[in-house]
C-alpha cells in the first residue's frame, strides 16, 4: 500500500481552518434556530404531526444522551461534548489537510457545540443542563432528537467510511500497489513446471 493525494492539492492549515469554522458556526446557529422555533412553538409532550406518522415534532427535554440513556448522569455527557470539541479543535490546528475530513470535522463540531451549548446555558442549569429535542420518526426509531443529533450521527458514519476507504487528515489516501501484486503473480507463474522455486 502506498499513499497518493488523490490528484488533489491538499488544503493548508489556514483553509481547513476556515472551513471547519464556517461549517460549525452554520451547523451551531441552525440547530439553535430550529430549537427556538421548537420552544416558541409547542408544548411539551403534545404531539404535532406534519408528515402524518412518517414525521411528528414533539417537545422534551433531555438530561442523558440518547434515548434518554444515563439521565442521571447529565454532568458525564457535557464532559464528553466538551472533551470531542476540543479534540477536533486540536485536529483542525494540527493534522487536517483533507477537504473531506474539514467538511466532516465541522459539521460534527457544530453538532457537538449545539447539545454543549444546551448543556451549558438551558435549565436546570449550568453544566447539567437538559438538551431540547423534538425531531421523531416513528418508522425509523423510537426517539426524539435534533439538528445537532442528525449532524453528530451522519458525521460519524462518514468518517467511519472515510477511515475504511483510506482517506487521510493530511489529503492523501491509501492506493493498492497493483503493481507488485502483478509482478508477484507473474514471478509465481514463471516457475517451469517439475521444478521447485530455490
Amino acid at each position: 500500500m502506498e499513499r497518493s493525494s488523490g490528484g488533489r492539492r491538499p488544503l493548508n492549515r489556514a483553509a481547513a481552518g476556515i472551513l471547519i469554522a464556517i461549517l460549525a458556526v452554520t451547523v451551531l446557529a441552525a440547530d439553535q434556530l430550529t430549537k427556538a422555533l421548537a420552544l416558541a412553538q409547542l408544548e411539551p409532550a403534545d404531539p404535532v404531526q406534519v408528515l402524518g406518522e412518517a414525521l411528528v415534532f414533539v417537545l422534551v427535554f433531555n438530561p442523558g444522551g440518547a434515548f434518554s440513556l444515563g439521565a442521571g448522569f447529565t454532568w458525564f455527557f457535557t464532559i464528553a461534548l466538551a472533551s470531542v470539541a476540543i479534540v477536533i479543535v486540536y485536529l483542525m490546528l494540527t493534522r487536517v489537510r483533507s477537504r473531506l475530513w474539514a467538511v466532516a470535522l465541522g459539521l460534527l463540531l457544530g453538532g457537538v457545540l449545539g447539545n454543549l451549548t444546551d448543556r451549558l446555558f438551558r435549565d436546570p442549569g449550568f453544566p447539567v443542563g437538559h438538551v431540547v429535542d423534538f425531531i421523531h420518526t416513528p418508522w425509523m426509531m423510537d426517539a426524539v432528537y435534533n439538528v445537532a443529533d442528525i449532524f453528530i450521527v451522519g458525521d460519524m458514519i462518514g468518517i467511519a467510511l472515510m477511515v475504511l476507504l483510506g482517506v487521510h487528515m493530511d489529503g492523501t489516501r491509501e492506493r493498492r500497489r497493483a503493481g507488485a501484486t502483478d509482478a508477484g503473480s507473474s514471478a509465481e507463474g514463471d516457475v517451469p513446471r517439475g521444478s521447485s522455486p530455490a
